[in-house]
């Protein structure tokens, strides 16, 4: 039987982690359970840093960005050492279940906790949208929401100034916030590490094509984890723009859009997907289900074991990537 819940957030923040959290602990207490709090992820487990929520605690928050309980990344808990700390706070406090809020990494503990008997559930909430098993991860659709409010502005004074901007965008080593905000923010070129077909030549010729066209301006996109002409750089935005600012002699200018694409206020999509996983991560505890993450798929709310979650890959939508480059033609 579970009574008790332990619930943390782990590695990055994202836009929804607390309306996961609001919806973890609301769902458990309508079931008769308790939840504890863990703060600062995996960190705070091992040193046994938790507190008791009740629906009071988590009242006006779901539409706050970051996350209540705190996040950091832990050395200490890969270790053994530390692992075992951890499974001694969680029964000290006599938590029967715990429900892990984050990207990979944080399931990657989440499994190890699970390959020692913990009963653990993952909360896929990633702003990059890049774990296999779940369609959408919570933060996805407000760093996109962010990244196309950006590109909007900067749109205004590309052409007021008909210069090139070039934006870079998070993602780690995937391209879904690139494809996604470049098709809703009309992005003349998508660049991510998906594309191996993408040579910079070519992109010049396409800029210059357009100028030719009588295009005022270029808005590109570029994913961080991109490789310009198979190359790993510091900052491939960086790379790009100088690129083409050097081959074509076009006034190019670049921004790095960074971690505003991670704060403010999540969209209704995060706050409503954020809802239902988290109230779908404390049903499966109630069954009995544990070694899963909450997923969706085809709009349904799914249960994906592990196993399956770190066998796979997170491919981008390939027709969404030929509509962006169909559509981008002047």
């Amino acid at each position: 039987m579970v009574k008790r819940i332990g619930v943390l957030t782990s590695g990055g923040d994202a836009p929804g982690m607390n309306a996961a959290i609001r919806a973890v602990v609301r769902m458990a207490s309508h079931h008769g359970l308790e939840v504890y709090g863990i703060k600062y992820g995996y960190a705070g487990l091992v040193r046994n840093d938790m507190d008791k929520l009740s629906n009071r605690s988590v009242a006006d928050i779901i539409h706050r960005g970051g996350t209540i309980l705190r996040t950091a990344r832990s050395a200490e808990f890969t270790r053994e050492a530390g692992l075992l700390k951890a499974i001694e706070a969680l029964s000290l406090n006599e938590i029967d279940g715990l429900i892990v809020i984050g990207g990979d990494g944080s399931f990657r503990g989440a499994m190890a906790l699970s390959e020692r008997g913990i009963k653990t559930v993952g909360v896929p909430a990633t702003i990059d949208n890049d774990i296999p098993g779940t369609e959408y991860s919570i933060g996805f659709d407000t760093a996109v929401n962010n990244v196309v409010d950006a590109v909007n502005k900067i749109r205004d004074t590309a052409t007021s100034h008909e210069r090139v901007y070039v934006v870079e965008v998070m993602g780690r080593e995937a391209g879904h916030i690139a494809l996604s905000a470049g098709l809703a923010g009309g992005a003349e070129s998508i660049l991510i590490p998906e594309d191996e077909s993408c040579s910079l030549s070519e992109l010049c010729k396409r800029v210059v094509r357009g100028y030719q066209r009588g295009k005022a301006h270029s808005i590109i996109i570029v994913a961080e984890g991109f490789k310009p002409n198979g190359e790993d750089v510091e900052s491939p935005g960086m790379y790009v723009g100088n690129y083409i600012r050097e081959k074509t002699g076009f006034e190019t200018r670049i921004t790095i859009l960074g971690h505003t694409q991670r704060g403010g206020t999540p969209t209704v999509m995060d706050r409503i997907l954020a809802s239902k996983f988290g109230a779908k991560a404390v049903e499966l505890l109630l069954e009995g289900k544990h070694g899963v993450m909450v997923g969706i798929r085809g709009n349904r709310i799914v249960s994906v074991p592990f196993s399956e979650v770190f066998s796979g890959h997170q491919e981008i939508d390939r027709d969404m990537f030929e509509l962006a480059e169909i559509l981008s033609r002047p």
